[in-house]
Formats: structure tokens, C-alpha cells, sequence
């Protein structure tokens, strides 16, 4: 499996943020070709101090192919440039395979 991770600092307008994030931006991110799993928060607490983040998203994947794929496609490319028009304290974009543990 490979994730995604979008972590969003604070916005100049939180109320907007969450708004325009749930009515306008989720819709695109439910179009994600490839996508197995998702999920997002906007309770982000830090175990110590002020958290630097305002939300986050996680989203799974196949494989990191399949993560390229779904980026490159009219979907991801309509889903980046949404953005702009709420994340106005900018993003963090980072994505990993993901390995299971044992104990």
C-alpha cells in the first residue's frame, strides 16, 4: 500500500476553509481514480505545544504507480488546483509506501 498525507497550516478563515473543504473539495477527492481508502480531520492536537497543522487528509493507494497515475489523470489535476481556493495558509504534500509491523 501507498498513502498520501495533506497536512494544512492554519488558514486566514477556518470557517471557509471547512465549508469549501467539505461541500466542494471532498466531492473531487470521492472522484480519485484508484483511491482504496480515505480520511481527513480537522481536530489536529500536537502531544505537546500548539499543533502546526490546521487538518489533515490520508488517502491509500495500490501502489506509489497507482498514487502517479491518479495525479497525472483530469481527476488529480482538477483536485490540485482546487486548493487555492481554501488552503490559504498553503499544504504539505508527502506520500510513503506503507509497510505493516509485527510485533
Amino acid at each position: 500500500m501507498h498513502k498520501t498525507v495533506v497536512l494544512y497550516p492554519q488558514p486566514a478563515d477556518p470557517d471557509h476553509f471547512r465549508d469549501y473543504y467539505v461541500t466542494n473539495h471532498l466531492p473531487l477527492v470521492r472522484k480519485w481514480p484508484g483511491l482504496l481508502a480515505w480520511r481527513y480531520s480537522f481536530d489536529v492536537a500536537a502531544a505537546e505545544g500548539e499543533a502546526p497543522y490546521f487538518a489533515v487528509f490520508e488517502g491509500d493507494f495500490a501502489d506509489a504507480a497507482a498514487l502517479a497515475a491518479a495525479r497525472a489523470s483530469p481527476q488529480g489535476q482538477r483536485l490540485a488546483a482546487d486548493v487555492v481556493n481554501y488552503a490559504t495558509g498553503g499544504v504539505v504534500v508527502i506520500d510513503y509506501p506503507v509497510h505493516d509491523g509485527t510485533s
